[in-house]
């Protein structure tokens, strides 16, 4: 090449190419929750739901299979049922009637003492004294740690003075069992008060012009209603099932009645048996359903202003 041979103009530099996105990075759509651990498959999941279900569902198949049975040669009928119904047996299931009415009594009073006693006390202690909520669940959940037997045995003195003042009615378990579902009752108000923001609401509520009574009224309650049923509910269902209380302090419950219809017909408890494990299982379904808010957007109207 000569040496007066024109320059070429040099060549124009290339745009730099935008970086792209690392793959963990999604640019639409909603962000990826990072996941921690192994999550099962969809077939893992279902698996152990049949096989947990398989584990409920067995012995109430059988337990209801039973009560349509007619002795021992394999043939059913609704003859059992039939005999609740019959006035000549009404002597002989009259205890098991007695004994629902004395536990649904005392279901009542004991989500009384839930509803007068502890749910104040959750509340005034998120509210005012935060410090004493470690104590307070220490309390309500020393009763779970310690089993019923022994729990009885300090009963015992204690009910004797009981039946003395307020007499030897089966109602009388109702403070007992009340400690008793004490645990169970509190967790649910628990979660429910540590969803919500308490302390600001009430504030809010207060800087308003709101009277406490109105905050309980129109605030709390409305947002720990779940919370609230879930405890009643679980409450109800500890004391349809309680036994050993009311068979060492010599009362006559629902439990007590059955084993003692039991001895002379083994169908007829099989039937209330199996009632009230039904009546048990429609409660915890309904905690989850009861006390779900459901949200409904509205759709903007074509004459709405922008």
């Amino acid at each position: 090449m000569s040496a007066d041979a024109p320059a070429r103009p040099p060549r124009p530099a290339r745009p730099a190419r935008p970086a792209r996105p690392p793959r963990s990075v999604r640019t639409g759509g909603p962000a990826r929750v990072p996941q921690f651990g192994a999550a099962p498959s969809r077939v893992t999941a279902a698996i152990v739901l049949v096989v947990v279900g398989l584990l409920f569902a067995v012995p109430l198949v059988a337990l209801a299979q039973f009560t349509f049975r007619q002795g021992t040669d394999g043939s059913l009928t609704t003859a059992h049922y039939a005999a609740l119904a019959d006035p000549a047996n009404a002597g002989a299931y009259q205890p098991v009637f007695d004994g629902l009415g004395a536990s649904l009594l005392i279901a009542v009073i004991a989500v009384a003492i839930v509803l007068l006693v502890l749910l104040p006390a959750q509340v005034i202690t998120a509210l005012h004294h935060p410090r004493l909520r470690r104590i307070l669940e220490f309390v309500c959940l020393v009763p779970i740690t310690v089993p019923v037997v022994v729990l009885v045995v300090g009963f015992v003195p204690v009910y004797q003075v009981v039946a003395r003042v307020f007499g030897s009615g089966a109602w009388t378990l109702s403070f007992a069992i009340g400690i008793i579902a004490l645990p169970f009752a509190f967790r649910p108000i628990s979660a429910a008060i540590t969803a919500m923001d308490l302390i600001t609401l009430t504030e809010a509520a207060r800087s308003l012009g709101a009277s406490w009574w109105t905050v309980t009224w129109r605030v709390l309650l409305p947002n720990l209603r779940r919370g609230i049923l879930a405890a009643c509910f679980l409450t109800i269902t500890v004391v349809l099932g309680e036994y050993t209380l009311a068979s060492f302090l010599s009362r006559t419950t629902f439990q007590t009645a059955l084993l003692l219809v039991q001895g002379t017909d083994p169908y007829v408890a099989a039937i209330f048996s199996l009632g009230a494990l039904v009546f048990g299982f429609v409660l915890l379904v309904a905690i989850g359903r009861i006390g779900q808010r459901r949200t409904r957007v509205r759709r903007p109207h074509p004459k709405d202003p922008a």
